[in-house]
């Protein structure tokens, strides 16, 4: 493995890490004074879906645990319960990522839905089954189908902006395994 892939790995590790605690930062910035009545989108679930259908390799497992655990703790939900089902989602989008790289990105963005989906709603009922207040569930609608609409836009940037592209058939990625 050269040296320009393992620093290109450890660069887009670190990107993806200050875009994380970029959004994290944003979300937590008091722009309001009173209490919003939408919710917008999970950006953190967005680039990470978006990063692990392009590059795998760029997001590892442990590095999405920590970053959502500190998102979980941030953003004053049950800690390790939204990063838990989330890591179960990025997981399973890991495993199908060959298999989507020579699907439209309409199989994709419907893929990424089901599993957005997935995790808000284990969210929500595994909340139910502890007995901890929840959401209502209009505003996590809302956050769902916002997240859902902003995929192809953090798609767009992704590819456009941080130069991350599907694997090619044959192609060794930064790692020196053949995809």
């Amino acid at each position: 493995m050269s040296e320009l892939s393992i620093t290109r790995l450890w660069l887009m590790r670190a990107l993806f890490t200050a875009l994380t605690l970029a959004v994290i930062f944003f979300s937590l910035l008091p722009l309001e004074t009173t209490p919003r009545r939408w919710a917008g989108p999970d950006l953190v679930m967005a680039f990470g879906f978006a990063w692990v259908l392009r590059r795998p390799e760029y997001v590892p497992l442990p590095l999405i645990a920590v970053l959502l655990f500190l998102a979980d703790l941030m953003l004053g939900r049950p800690p390790g319960l939204w990063a838990a089902l989330a890591l179960i989602a990025f997981e399973n989008l890991r495993a199908r990522a060959p298999r989507l790289r020579d699907m439209p990105f309409t199989v994709e963005w419907l893929t990424v839905a089901i599993a957005m989906a997935s995790v808000m709603l284990g969210y929500r009922l595994l909340l139910a089954v502890f007995l901890v207040q929840d959401p209502s569930l209009g505003l996590l609608l809302m956050r769902l189908f916002a997240t859902i609409l902003v995929y192809p836009l953090a798609v767009v940037l992704t590819r456009f902006g941080f130069g991350l592209r599907k694997a090619q058939l044959g192609e060794v990625n930064a790692l020196g395994q053949r995809q």
